[in-house]
């Protein structure tokens, strides 16, 4: 059986148009709705589950958008609000159409700022806090978090199926012991929120630095996430298509996106 995984979103923290915004790629996008990038996070259809891959703020468009009737678990990659602020347009699935607690794997420092943040939902997710390097099962596939670099405890995600696949759209660079392990993946889907100087390298990544590292873990496709298209220097999509025609094997992710494994 086919398993799908599907980008939900593919913008930076301020999205794309963002509303206090009129550079050239907030521009484009007002023009050419296609354009426009929601907060990142994805969803992996297995045939028989679905798996929601961070909740951002953009959640319930996204899920109305792809016309996703269902979910069976939550993966959470850490604990920034362009991945967690989507978290409560779950509530009322599950109260009403559900009628079960969603499994939500949150990352183990985030469990105290979950309680924090979401006092009202204590009936709505029944909390697992994932462990690197540990191997989840489901219908025709394996999810396993590795270590990213992004300032607090964040993991990219390995999915295996047919083929494989490395998630990870928060990180600068990765660590030495999680690129060894992705060496060699069919599809890398990575950080590259910067055009230019990149602001906070310590957490993110430029274009530039995202293609290189895909040279380097010897993706065979590397496709470029978490596009923040504002910063440092402006740029559209068009002239992002140009710049990368220059790399076999590099493409841009956009909104609903579908990579089959």
């Amino acid at each position: 059986m086919t398993v799908e995984f599907k980008l939900l979103g593919t913008g930076a923290g301020p999205g794309v148009p963002s509303y206090f915004c009129d550079c050239p790629a907030c521009k484009e996008a007002r023009e050419n709705p296609c354009l426009a990038r929601t907060r990142s996070g994805a969803v992996i259809d297995t045939g028989k589950e679905k798996i929601l891959i961070d909740a951002s703020p953009d959640l319930r468009s996204q899920l109305v958008r792809e016309q996703i009737t269902s979910l069976d678990y939550v993966f959470l990659t850490h604990w920034h609000y362009d991945h967690f602020g989507g978290l409560g347009d779950l509530e009322f699935y599950v109260k009403l159409s559900r009628r079960q607690p969603l499994k939500l794997f949150l990352p183990p420092e985030a469990l105290e700022a979950f309680h924090s943040a979401y006092p009202f939902l204590p009936e709505v997710f029944d909390l697992i806090t994932w462990q690197f390097e540990q191997v989840y099962c489901f219908e025709n596939l394996t999810l396993t978090p590795l270590p990213a670099r992004h300032g607090i405890q964040t993991a990219g995600l390995v999915l295996e199926s047919k083929r494989k696949l490395a998630y990870f759209t928060d990180t600068s660079g990765l660590p030495d012991s999680t690129a060894r392990i992705i060496e060699g993946t069919d599809f890398l889907v990575c950080d590259a929120t910067f055009y230019g100087e990149n602001w906070y390298p310590h957490r993110h990544m430029s274009l530039e630095e995202a293609i290189q590292l895909g040279k380097k873990v010897k993706a065979g496709n590397t496709v470029l996430t978490h596009l923040a298209m504002h910063y440092s220097t402006p740029v559209t999509v068009a002239q992002l298509a140009e710049e990368i025609s220059a790399h076999p094997g590099v493409s841009l992710a956009y909104d609903g996106m579908v990579i089959t494994l």
